[in-house]
């Protein structure tokens, strides 16, 4: 077997999600059929890590085992995989890598941008790719909700639960290192809020985002959300953006690895 590395985009709107699920329609269906179009047998694949249905990828990156009788140069298999694959999926990138590396435990971190739209109207255009916020907010307020995550942190209150999470939790189980939370202003109406961090667990950066936004409206101080960020004890946040705002922009991977 040969392991090759795709680097991919994709358009989350028409699917269900990252994760294979009974009904299809996710991204891994999708990918994984084609791919099976073209050796001929059922393949699998693993990725960083899931999205939400909704959800958009710059660089998704996953990787596959395959029979080394379909071996081709990592160009072609790009090309291939954009012939089988509708147009809200595009290879961008594939290399073969050793079978130790692994597309989710091998990388170091991510990256993750959410858009916000302020305009009064929201160019049709970006239905299905911000969130549209008319209403009136503080910038200021959500810069300061965004400097209050930047550290390491126990984020079990701003995460939902898969289901399989372990009872009770081991030490660290939901600690994660937020480097860098910023707000970018692009235009007159338009936010861009970016998360890097060495790894966001199940709704996460939608949970912060969510949360940071009522910051922004003047209903919570960045005093309360940090209180709330430091007692694992405090309710979980109820407020969640909307999925389709969320782009995953980078898998961050181990210098050798580039």
């Amino acid at each position: 077997m040969a392991r090759i590395l795709f680097t991919c985009a994709y358009d989350g709107a028409p699917y269900r999600g990252w994760q294979s699920q009974r009904g299809g329609q996710t991204l891994q269906d999708t990918i994984e059929e084609a791919m099976g179009r073209i050796v001929r047998e059922p393949v699998r694949i693993a990725a960083s890590g899931r999205t939400d249905a909704g959800v958009h990828a710059l660089a998704q990156v996953f990787h596959a085992d395959l029979p080394e009788s379909c071996r081709m140069s990592a160009e072609n298999w790009v090309a291939a995989l954009n012939a089988h694959l509708p147009g809200s999926i595009r290879m961008l990138a594939a290399r073969y890598v050793s079978a130790d590396v692994h597309a989710r435990f091998s990388a170091e971190g991510k990256v993750y941008e959410y858009l916000i739209c302020r305009d009064a109207v929201l160019n049709p255009f970006l239905c299905g790719r911000a969130w549209h916020i008319p209403h009136a907010f503080s910038e200021e307020l959500l810069e300061a909700a965004l400097r209050v995550y930047v550290g390491t942190h126990d984020f079990r209150r701003f995460a939902a639960r898969r289901g399989n999470e372990p009872e009770p939790p081991p030490p660290g189980f939901y600690e994660r290192t937020i480097h860098a939370a910023e707000l970018q202003r692009e235009g007159q109406g338009m936010l861009r809020l970016r998360f890097h961090g060495n790894g966001f667990m199940y709704r996460m950066v939608r949970m912060l985002v969510g949360t940071a936004h009522q910051v922004a409206r003047g209903r919570m101080t960045p005093e309360a959300l940090s209180a709330m960020l430091l007692d694992i004890h405090a309710p979980k946040t109820r407020f969640c953006a909307p999925a389709e705002g969320l782009y995953l922009h980078r898998v961050i991977y181990p210098t050798q690895l580039k």
